[in-house]
């Protein structure tokens, strides 16, 4: 008989597989990035369909296989709709998806990292902060978990530019989307994270051009 796990993560990709499967990839806190398989998961009134797209977050029971998981079942705490129902919010979410799979690892831990994907996300939700901030205080704060980011942007910068720089970097995850800045400001540290992450990070992300173009053309 297989051995039944149960980890606590968040379902970064779902893809088709054969008539009715799907492999999903989730990141959780327990064993990092897994690959696991929801058999059935898209044939029409099967259990595991609600609790194997992307987004869900829970807690996940598995069989585990010699490569990859067999999904059995989830408690899930939040499915994030609200999301989903949002196109510009979608786009966003769906990058901090593929991002935090980039730093994703097997059999690592991913505590922080899960923390900071499920609270990015809850900041997408908020009116308070526009989501144009969330995505550089997310970038950075990934960035900064993986160990690939700098003390001090590059270049002559505002102070208040360089106090949220700081505050990113020293704050919790738990307190991280509890300010705004001025639109000059957001623009100069939009800017900073962007040249960190060029340094630092080599992929392109097919969902940030999809939001790019999403928010070319609301502009």
């Amino acid at each position: 008989m297989r051995e039944q796990v149960s980890v606590t993560g968040m379902v970064l990709k779902a893809s088709p597989v054969g008539e009715y499967d799907r492999r999903l990839v989730i990141l959780t806190c327990e064993r990092g990035k897994i690959t696991a398989f929801a058999r059935g998961a898209r044939r029409p009134g099967n259990a595991l369909m609600a609790c194997s797209g992307p987004f869900v977050f829970g807690k996940f029971t598995l069989y585990e296989g010699k490569e990859s998981y067999t999904l059995a079942g989830a408690e899930v705490t939040n499915y994030f709709r609200e999301i989903a129902a949002d196109m510009e919010a979608a786009c966003y979410g769906s990058y901090f998806l593929e991002f935090a799979d980039y730093y994703g690892r097997e059999n690592v831990e991913a505590v922080d990292i899960l923390k900071l994907l499920y609270q990015s996300l809850r900041a997408l939700l908020k009116e308070s902060i526009p989501n144009r901030l969330v995505k550089p205080v997310f970038e950075l704060k990934l960035m900064q978990l993986n160990g690939e980011y700098r003390e001090q942007p590059l270049g002559r910068i505002s102070e208040s530019t360089q106090y949220t720089w700081e505050y990113v970097l020293y704050s919790t995850i738990e307190k991280l989307y509890t300010f705004n800045v001025t639109e000059e400001i957001l623009l100069e540290f939009s800017r900073c994270v962007e040249e960190n992450k060029r340094r630092f990070v080599d992929k392109q992300f097919h969902s940030l051009d999809i939001l790019e173009i999403l928010l070319e053309n609301i502009s």
